[in-house]
């Protein structure tokens, strides 16, 4: 059984921008050298070196980009934000990508008014 470069266990640099669609703006390129970047700013992301220093991301490391990438560019975090985020384990930010904005406003309305009957029931037995 042969391995095709399509089923590697890990993917160059050119495939992880294209995986995280990061295009520069002005001429249409993968931009690897935002990859290259966000390594250097998050211990995280260690890719492999194989092939005459050539970088390999893993399965992992590739996740931990989608995260950086959704916090940075979606949710407009800074990057102090986004490394707080990542050293703290916040395994919310998966569940926090597949809601949309609109789901967001609606569940802080809630949570709200929620607090608001609370503090009156307390209020009103205290």
């Amino acid at each position: 059984m042969t391995n095709t470069k399509k089923d590697s266990k890990y993917k160059t640099i050119g495939e992880v921008a294209k995986i995280l669609n990061l295009v520069n703006k002005r001429n249409g390129s993968l931009s690897t050298h935002t990859l290259r970047f966000w390594e250097k700013e998050f211990r995280q992301i260690r890719p492999k070196m194989f092939y005459g220093n050539r970088r390999y991301y893993d399965e992992n490391s590739i996740n931990i980009l989608k995260k950086i990438k959704y916090l940075l560019k979606d949710k407009g975090m800074t990057l102090y934000g986004v490394k707080k985020v990542l050293n703290t384990n916040n395994s919310n930010i998966d569940e926090l990508q597949n809601i949309s904005i609109k789901q967001k406003s609606i569940i802080k309305s809630k949570i709200k008014n929620i607090k608001k009957i609370i503090t009156t029931i307390k209020k009103n037995n205290g």
